[in-house]
């Protein structure tokens, strides 16, 4: 039995979730080691969706550039009838609060083959292939307030050798079957909604009757969605009943079949032609929360945590929104000695998200597939005429990203003297700055960031100087102003970013100091206690 070295952190899958963690603390200067029972990307797509807040994410990990040359906009999503009439329609934007397209579809092979290559540049990182973990073990009790050592054990392929290596804290990103999960005693809480579909992948030139976003057919016998993914590229998604196979040449006939509505196939394409199934595989959607997100310093993330229907695209989403909430915490933590209830904050922000999310989720699913009964198309109906209301298709939209609730870093107040930002992200424009155009989170880098619409005054740059964070006055970014209207709009004369770009404080109008550095301060625990910590309220 042989034995590595202490790790800062080991990060146990190397899918999209596990690498844009390990690229995040990268950037805050954690090193990481990732463990994959594969050797490579796994080649064939599955998820094919991110929204805007995610290709921020991207961004701050380096690659949005390459990944905007693989991805393709979508304009929104629309529910059909039977007969392929429209419902309702959500439309998506071009341009995002984050600055990116509110929607994008994807191949995921091509995404995590860029993962892969920013992580090879990383030196902080280091991924160790057909490594298979077999149990994670914490030195210490586990409560929330340990800070004990983590044990790993894995073997590599092809050998019965247990190894170990030591970590100061774990990430378990290794999706719906998770160890990890097990290792902390987490359990799932079931939201409802479990049902078998058939995905199927497929590459065509033929002509396809298709809107460039997604369709979701609400019909209780047949329920199915449709989307666009790139240039030849489409993926549809039947509820099949049980005993009813796509295989062998009545199941191709059959698949012929359900996707007539979209495409016609000559009878040439019937043994193949310029119609390529490029996967066929059976899941069943279910909707799922863990009931823990941790224990000790042993963490969960993407499907490890929580499990989603497809049926608004944010499963991947979810999971990048993990690794973006816990990593610059676990770096505050391991590199400044912050508070380890700090580490507490990302399951009281990231599960009421997640629960959100997946609602939202079971609702379409549960409007597409609803039942046969009398009462089900009643209940359809009155979906169609809520959608019809102004307004209620961009509020379920925007809401698709819901403000983080309340906890030690997210002060939520009675809004009886205005808006509150706190628990909101900052949005991103185009900004001049010392002569570059550049977006707004290439100009603040990877820490806090105070934006103020006034001169700073001693207590905001007493909090600024103990945070390190950037001061940035919002005239000097000659933006369209994006960010003026914000914080007039919040009633603020300046909002204190966290390095997620979520809003920890603000100074409201007039008042020239934060309104809640007293409970946030004690968890961030920085070198020198922001000035006016002591007179907050």
């Amino acid at each position: 039995m042989s034995a590595t070295a202490r790790r800062p952190v080991v990060i146990i899958g190397a899918g999209p979730v596990g690498v844009t963690a390990a690229l995040l603390l990268a950037r805050h200067g954690v090193p990481s080691l990732l463990l994959e029972r594969h050797r490579d990307v796994y080649p064939l797509p599955r998820a094919v969706v991110v929204d805007d807040e995610v290709r921020r994410i991207l961004q701050s990990v380096g690659i949005h550039e390459e990944f905007a040359t693989l991805a393709r906009p979508a304009p929104g999503l629309r529910l059909l009838d039977a007969r392929r009439r429209v419902i309702a329609e959500f439309p998506r934007s071009l341009h995002g609060h984050h600055g990116f397209p509110q929607t994008s579809m994807f191949d995921q092979p091509e995404l995590e083959r860029l993962l892969r290559d920013a992580l090879a540049r990383r030196p902080e990182c280091e991924l160790w292939g057909g490594v298979e973990v077999v149990s994670v073990t914490q030195a210490s009790d586990g409560s929330p307030a340990a800070a004990g050592p983590v044990r790993v054990t894995f073997r590599r392929d092809g050998s019965d050798e247990d190894e170990h290596v030591w970590a100061d804290a774990v990430l378990g990103c290794d999706g719906a079957g998770s160890l990890t999960r097990d290792a902390i005693g987490a359990v799932w809480e079931d939201l409802h909604f479990e049902e078998s579909w058939r995905v199927i992948d497929v590459r065509t030139s033929l002509p396809v009757r298709t809107w460039e976003g997604a369709e979701q057919i609400c019909c209780p016998t047949r329920p199915a969605t449709f989307m666009r993914v790139g240039e030849d590229r489409y993926r549809w998604e039947f509820r099949l009943a049980e005993g009813e196979p796509l295989d062998g040449p009545e199941g191709l006939e059959r698949l012929h079949e359900l996707v007539a509505p979209w495409v016609d196939l000559p009878s040439a394409a019937r043994g193949g032609g310029d119609f390529e199934v490029i996967r066929q595989a059976r899941y069943t959607f279910r909707a799922r929360l863990a009931d823990r997100w941790h224990r000790g310093r042993v963490f969960l993330l993407g499907d490890a945590a929580h499990l989603t229907p497809p049926f608004i695209g944010q499963g991947l989403c979810a999971g990048l929104r993990d690794a973006r909430n816990l990593t610059w915490k676990l770096a505050r933590v391991l590199q400044q000695g912050a508070d380890d209830r700090l580490l507490e904050t990302y399951q009281q922000e990231r599960k009421p998200h997640a629960r959100h999310v997946i609602r939202v989720a079971v609702a379409v699913g549960w409007a597409m597939t609803g039942g046969q009964d009398r009462g089900a198309a009643i209940r359809r109906a009155m979906v169609s005429a809520a959608c019809r209301l102004p307004g209620v298709t961009a509020a379920v939209s925007r809401d698709l990203s819901p403000v983080l609730t309340a906890n030690p870093l997210v002060r939520r107040r009675p809004r009886l003297t205005g808006r509150s930002l706190a628990g909101t992200i900052c949005p991103q424009p185009w900004v001049l700055y010392d002569g570059r155009r550049e977006r707004l989170d290439d100009i603040l880098g990877d820490s806090f960031a105070l934006l103020t619409a006034v001169p700073p005054t001693p207590r905001m740059t007493g909090v600024a100087t103990a945070l390190d964070a950037s001061v940035i006055h919002v005239d000097d970014l000659d933006d369209d102003g994006t960010l003026a209207a914000w914080l007039a709009h919040g009633r603020a004369d300046a909002a204190l970013l966290r390095p997620d770009r979520v809003v920890l404080d603000t100074v409201p109008t007039g008042t020239g100091h934060f309104t809640d550095a007293a409970a946030w301060a004690p968890l961030l625990h920085t070198a020198r206690r922001p000035a006016e910590a002591p007179h907050a309220p």
